[in-house]
């Protein structure tokens, strides 16, 4: 998702267009999460994000942080926030198994 969100409207009050803006944020990482992995037991979705308040002052950030940045920006003062989000498949870390802590745990 690229998309360019107005941060103001005449009709409407300011926190209800940012409360938009994050809901629609929300929907689409959801709807995206629901697509089907190549390998559910290894794989996971992660995001790329950036966002500004316009597409070249975007900056990378973390989905964690995505909400907190675009807070940010609007309390700045910006008519207009940049976000991208794109989804990408990464493999899940393996679990290694220490085998040290189970024979201490065995001792002890």
């Amino acid at each position: 998702m690229k998309k360019i969100f107005q941060l103001t409207d005449e009709k409407k009050h300011e926190d209800r267009v940012l409360e938009a803006v994050k809901n629609e944020i929300r929907k689409y990482v959801k709807r995206e999460k629901k697509k089907t992995l190549p390998d559910k037991k290894t794989m996971y979705w992660d995001f790329d994000c950036k966002i500004g308040e316009s597409e070249s002052d975007a900056k990378d950030v973390a989905y964690e942080a995505l909400i907190k940045t675009l807070d940010s920006i609007k309390r700045k003062g910006a008519k207009t926030c940049y976000v991208e989000i794109l989804a990408k498949v990464v493999d899940k870390p393996l679990k290694v198994e220490d085998d040290n802590a189970e024979s201490e745990e065995i001792q002890g």
